[in-house]
């Protein structure tokens, strides 16, 4: 009979609307070194880690709030979670010429193999998902 478990190994951190973008992705990147990431799948790790940016940047222009970045790894997929408290769920728009925001989303969708919305109580979670381009992630 196969073995049902699931093995899974994560990580949480908040960062605040000071200096919380550059320490995100800086905290993120230790965490995928831990798993044997930026020598397998260095690809990947870029685009984790601009996910990261555009997440915990979005919790603090939109939201005005600190960022609560959780990296879950589950075997098949890293599940990069950002928590903010402002209400509304996000959604993509298509940015005009002249300004310079309005991509975040449509990077995190471009980047990710899937991600989605999940409306709280007390603000709203952002999660996506990548699978490293080698297949071969450890925890």
């Amino acid at each position: 009979m196969a073995d049902s478990s699931m093995r899974a190994v994560g990580w949480a951190r908040s960062f605040p609307v000071s200096g919380g973008v550059r320490a995100g992705r800086c905290w993120a990147r230790e965490h995928l070194e831990s798993l044997g990431w930026t020598e397998d799948a260095p690809e990947t790790v870029d685009d984790v880690l601009l996910t990261v940016s555009e997440l915990i940047t979005n919790a603090h222009v939109h939201a005005h709030s600190s960022a609560q970045l959780v990296l879950t790894w589950d075997s098949q997929c890293l599940h990069v979670s950002v928590h903010d408290d402002g209400g509304g769920v996000p959604a993509p728009r298509s940015p005009d010429t002249t300004s310079p925001g309005g991509r975040g989303l449509a990077l995190v969708d471009a980047l990710s193999d899937h991600w989605h919305t999940h409306a709280q109580q007390h603000g709203k979670t952002i999660t996506a998902c990548f699978t490293p381009a080698t297949g071969n992630g450890t925890a």
